[in-house]
């Protein structure tokens, strides 16, 4: 805390794949603001939805309401991921809370009562409120935080995961992006295609074309209960996450007034119109461009340079799906020069170069948005190859 200098990072205006900061200097967001932005900062559709839509309604609540724009987007969504219902929140994490009191609630409506056990993948991240935290495994995230976690098990740590006592497996599909892009083994989700306990994918990272699908676990053969979705859902613009379920999981919580069935979970700006309008014209956005083909044509088109990379001493290998890209760094062959590590001495340089990352650990990441020309990545592959051959 002491060492940040907020000079340093201050960014004061959004243009396209660029960031402007207090100084003058326009960077490309490498990271698109930490995985959220998708057809660039301040996309005209987005934003004139959004200016049409504040004008019209800013706010209303869905507790024992509703809006015709948060209905809209929850149709959307469901034939989007092919389920049944959507449960809007404000960020990835409440998205995954949601997720763990339907299916606690879910298993007390079936008569199981006793399936309260969480299973998760090792090195699994799912945001940092208590409930998110407990799922997760990266333990720079959560060790402080053990009086408000409870006991979950990762893969390795079960027999079988048809045991009474598993409420629900909660997956990130393909790539644990906190955990420094890494890419899981296919193997690890076959598993999970003919089970009893509900299945969780978080694609609140990998959804909306990072992978190169609309989402990534379409790419698994998974016919997910429940999938939670945030980031990228309103193309960057706003914040709101869903967690969208099946039917199967809806009605467990019909029921008259009377018999108390309903879920007791709720936010004050749950399917704030300005926030769904912005959603809406990210998907239209999707529909009216070649989104997910561009992402598929720039993975391609960036092997040679990411081949480059893994040739110098400096990189112990690249970890990519579509563009969400980690570049590991061996730190024996670099210096820090002041800085925290050796990542965030190339970082800051990347910075000075007029690219906008954060590594994780010894993780470059190159996350930009789905609109991000091939000189632009090629330009920071570049830079950065040449930092690294600085040593």
């Amino acid at each position: 805390m002491d060492s940040f200098d907020a000079s340093q990072r201050t960014f004061v205006r959004g243009e396209g794949n660029y960031l402007v900061d207090s100084r003058g200097r326009r960077l490309f967001d490498a990271v698109s603001s930490i995985w959220t932005t998708i057809h660039g900062h301040c996309h005209p559709h987005i934003v004139e939805a959004i200016s049409r839509q504040a004008a019209t309604l800013d706010h209303a609540t869905l507790l024992g309401a509703t809006n015709p724009v948060a209905e809209e987007l929850a149709d959307r969504l469901a034939s989007l991921l092919n389920l049944d219902h959507a449960f809007f929140s404000g960020d990835g994490a409440s998205a995954v809370e949601a997720a763990l009191k339907m299916t606690l609630q879910y298993w007390r409506s079936a008569g199981e009562p006793q399936r309260t056990r969480f299973v998760h993948l090792v090195d699994s991240y799912h945001g940092d409120t208590a409930g998110a935290m407990s799922v997760s495994d990266i333990a720079l995230f959560k060790s402080n935080y053990g009086a408000v976690t409870f006991e979950t098990l990762s893969y390795g740590e079960v027999d079988t995961l048809e045991s009474a006592d598993v409420a629900a497996v909660i997956v990130e599909p393909i790539v644990q992006a906190a955990a420094g892009m890494r890419i899981v083994p296919e193997a690890c989700y076959e598993p999970l295609r003919n089970m009893v306990p509900l299945l969780i994918v978080d694609e609140i990272a990998t959804g909306f074309g990072r992978t190169g699908t609309m989402f990534a676990h379409e790419q698994l053969d998974l016919r997910p209960d429940i999938v939670c979705a945030g980031k990228g859902i309103t193309g960057g613009a706003l914040a709101l996450s869903a967690t969208v379920v099946r039917d199967r999981v809806y009605d467990a919580f019909r029921g008259s007034r009377g018999e108390m069935k309903q879920f007791f979970h709720g936010h004050s700006y749950a399917g704030n119109p300005v926030a769904c309008a912005a959603a809406l014209a990210n998907l239209d956005l999707f529909e009216r461009q070649t989104t997910l083909a561009h992402v598929t044509d720039l993975s391609a088109a960036i092997q040679p340079e990411l081949a480059g990379l893994r040739m110098r001493p400096a990189v112990r290998e690249t970890r990519e799906a579509g563009l969400m890209i980690g570049i590991e760094l061996d730190s024996r062959h670099l210096r820090a020069e002041g800085a925290v590590t050796p990542a965030w001495r190339v970082a800051n340089e990347l910075y000075g170069r007029g690219h906008f990352t954060r590594p994780i650990g010894d993780v470059i990441q190159l996350v930009p948005p789905l609109s991000s020309t091939l000189e632009e990545l090629q330009n920071f592959l570049g830079d950065l190859g040449e930092l690294l051959a600085a040593g």
